[in-house]
């Protein structure tokens, strides 16, 4: 039988990049918007020889909201768990609990058969060791300051925080990130942040930013201020459907994909080359403080990144 490219994909995606072994079990938990790309991964998980479960629940309306409880618990109860998702399952307490146990999680918010097909067909070993090596810096740092042309200007407060790979490729037990992936990243400590940023390249919940970038002023680790055109109404209004923790600085990241390219979905965008990404929310997931049911990720392109005043990129070219 010839495999069509998304059954390529999910090959890829539970073989190389989970690493499943011959006796794992796996759970697909998807919905209603991102079945045919669930089907395929249950079907392939199938066809690996793996006791295979498949669970569709109806779609969050927020990144970071969590299941139904039902599938929370069935997450803690396999060795592999892929969730193709329309809203991000990652910062999540089902996705973080069933982690804690030991369960391998991928989560693949907002993909679609494009994103999987060219974002699977990566040299992931290449993308993990560029991760790994931005990590090692990154732990070694105390502050991030980021600037671009058009006027972002933003410095963070990363010290004593510990930077996480999403290298691609999940091997451990209880290691977790999305698929595609390639991105170092590292929750900035609360209350630190000062300056502005401007998402000039796409923002969660939003897409590709067109037309006038979206300016985040921000003060002592909040947003105070989102300005510019009406895709920066929109955000604003997003955020305040919640309380001021939405408006934390919840992270700093670098993308490390050479294949990603900028498509409107965030699961893609972040990770691209020659771009980095703060997020506004949750950074519970990644050594945080902050427990909330948002996180919302925006892209700056070609910024110039210091890590303690030494220039790592400079217009969106890494120097490592």
């Amino acid at each position: 039988m010839k495999l069509s490219q998304l059954d390529k994909a999910s090959v890829i995606a539970i073989r190389d990049c989970m690493g499943t072994q011959p006796n794992e079990t796996v759970l697909v938990v998807t919905d209603e918007f991102k079945r045919k790309i669930g089907y395929s991964l249950y079907q392939n998980a199938k066809q690996l020889g793996h006791e295979t479960i498949y669970l569709e629940f109806k779609s969050r309306e927020m990144h970071g909201q969590e299941p139904p409880e039902q599938i929370a618990e069935m997450m803690k109860l396999f060795d592999v768990v892929l969730c193709p998702t329309a809203k991000s399952l990652t910062h999540t307490n089902a996705r973080r609990n069933a982690s804690a146990l030991g369960a391998r999680i991928a989560t693949f918010p907002g993909i679609t058969e494009d994103i999987m097909i060219r974002g699977l067909n990566a040299d992931y070993k290449k993308i993990a060791a560029l991760t790994i090596k931005l990590q090692e810096i990154m732990n070694d740092v105390n502050i991030v300051r980021v600037t671009s042309s058009i006027g972002t200007d933003i410095t963070m407060d990363i010290s004593g925080r510990k930077a996480l790979p999403s290298k691609g490729l999940f091997h451990k037990k209880g290691e977790s990130g999305n698929l595609p992936t390639g991105e170092a990243y590292i929750a900035p400590l609360e209350g630190k942040t000062n300056g502005v940023f401007y998402v000039d390249g796409s923002m969660a919940s939003i897409g590709v930013v067109k037309g006038k970038p979206i300016k985040i002023e921000v003060k002592d680790g909040y947003a105070v201020n989102v300005s510019g055109g009406n895709q920066a109404k929109k955000l604003d209004t997003t955020l305040n459907k919640y309380d001021q923790l939405a408006r934390n600085i919840a992270e700093f990241g670098i993308g490390t994909n050479y294949k990603a390219k900028l498509s409107g979905i965030l699961l893609e965008d972040e990770k691209v080359m020659g771009t980095i990404h703060i997020a506004l929310g949750d950074n519970k997931s990644m050594g945080g403080l902050v427990n909330v049911p948002i996180h919302l990720d925006g892209v700056v392109k070609k910024p110039t990144v210091y890590f303690d005043e030494k220039i790592i990129m400079k217009n969106g070219k890494l120097l490592i």
